[in-house]
């Protein structure tokens, strides 16, 4: 009966032909697309690091997105010479003992923990910001106090500290092997009859260590670490507080509704005169709508971080319950594809904070803008809807072009 039940365990088929075939494809595009996505987040990243570090943009708020630009620009740096020796090296015809070299190897063990934990980083940022978002909106009257710069910077600093920490069961389980290969004279495989014209070269690869060999529940911790610690939790507690800050919004806009229609026409008395007090509420309200539409930004940051991350969270939970098989046939087959969502997520946030953010704009344009184009275009002074409070753009005593926001 064991026999019989082992058999039918080893005859499953979790993932069939279908995802061999995708698999098979995209491998061939994965180096070239990753590079373009890498090199575009390398550039954005950069911006928004510049951008959200200049003095008018300071803020708690400002600060978490640039420690996860800060992150996310490693994270592409790092790639883009692990896709070029992973994928387009091995289609360019480069030979086995140029690929499978000491220090080509060494620095894939080294992506391979260094790109975990900057991702891992980057991930309880993510939920860093969410917390600090909702505390925004939820308790507004607390949130100087619970969310202030060095509070801030107290929960930025932490990420970077702990979370090589959670890598090291990772760290433990992989090593360099080494193995002694037959090659022809220009370094692949040999594959003639005359054994003089072959040479014993030692070529090196990644593999499970001799640790992870001999300790089965090493590579479970592993399993289990990667799916729910860094990718599952997070899913959850970003799922938990997004819907938390869509209800915050929904209940801010009908207080202001109601606060809108119970104001017309009345008067405060201020110093003695009579003062609409409408004019009044419309101060508290413009800056409401500042803080919605900042929140609205981030609330896309997060539901983008989740259409990346959640999938990966939920085949590493299966890879853990099912085992080895589902993880050969599965998860393996996707990692590429997955890789290149988490460098998407990873980019595309540039894109984000220029379509909602017109403070973002505003101070990319005066940066980035060439000197002899601004004699040429006068200073706006309009206040509508979009902008994220009021910014005025002008000269300091230096001459120098200067941005200040009012929030």
């Amino acid at each position: 009966m064991a026999n019989q039940s082992n058999t039918s365990t080893d005859d499953v088929v979790y993932c069939g032909k279908g995802l061999d075939d995708f698999h098979t494809g995209y491998l061939s595009i994965h180096g070239y697309l990753s590079i373009l996505v890498c090199t575009f987040g390398s550039i954005a990243n950069s911006l928004n690091i510049i951008v959200l570090t200049r003095r008018e943009m300071r803020s708690p708020t400002n600060l978490i997105l640039t420690g996860l630009a800060i992150a996310d620009l490693l994270v592409m740096i790092d790639y883009i010479p692990f896709a070029c020796i992973g994928y387009i090296l091995p289609q360019l015809n480069y030979s086995k003992e140029q690929l499978l070299s000491y220090s080509w190897t060494w620095y894939v063990l080294f992506h391979s923990i260094f790109a975990q934990i900057l991702h891992t980083t980057a991930i309880w940022l993510t939920v860093t910001l969410a917390i600090w978002r909702y505390i925004a909106v939820a308790h507004p009257q607390r949130n100087r106090i619970w969310c202030n710069m060095k509070t801030t910077l107290i929960a930025i600093t932490s990420s970077y500290v702990v979370c090589p920490f959670i890598a090291i069961p990772l760290y433990l389980s992989s090593s360099i092997k080494p193995s002694v290969e037959l090659l022809d004279e220009n370094g692949f495989p040999f594959k003639g009859n005359n054994t003089a014209d072959a040479r014993n070269v030692t070529l090196y690869r990644v593999g499970p260590s001799e640790l992870a060999k001999n300790n089965e529940s090493l590579n479970n911790a592993n399993l289990w670490i990667y799916s729910v610690a860094i990718k599952l939790i997070p899913c959850v507690a970003l799922t938990i507080l997004s819907l938390r800050l869509i209800f915050a919004l929904l209940e801010a806009k009908r207080r202001r509704k109601q606060l809108t229609g119970n104001s017309a026409g009345m008067k405060v008395i201020v110093n003695g005169k009579a003062v609409d007090k409408s004019t009044k509420t419309n101060k508290t309200l413009e800056k409401e709508k500042q803080t919605d539409r900042t929140t609205r930004m981030l609330l896309a940051v997060l539901l983008l971080f989740l259409t990346t991350e959640f999938p990966q969270g939920i085949l590493g939970l299966l890879s853990a319950l099912l085992g080895e098989k589902f993880f050969n046939q599965c998860y393996l087959k996707l990692g590429d594809f997955m890789d290149i969502l988490a460098l998407l997520n990873s980019a595309i946030n540039f894109i984000l904070y220029c379509s909602m953010s017109r403070q973002f704009r505003t101070t990319f344009t005066v940066l980035f803008r060439p000197k002899f184009i601004e004699k040429w275009i006068p200073v706006a002074q309009d206040d509508d809807e979009n902008n994220l409070g009021r910014t005025d753009i002008g000269k300091d005593n230096n001459g120098h072009t200067t941005v200040v926001t009012q929030v």
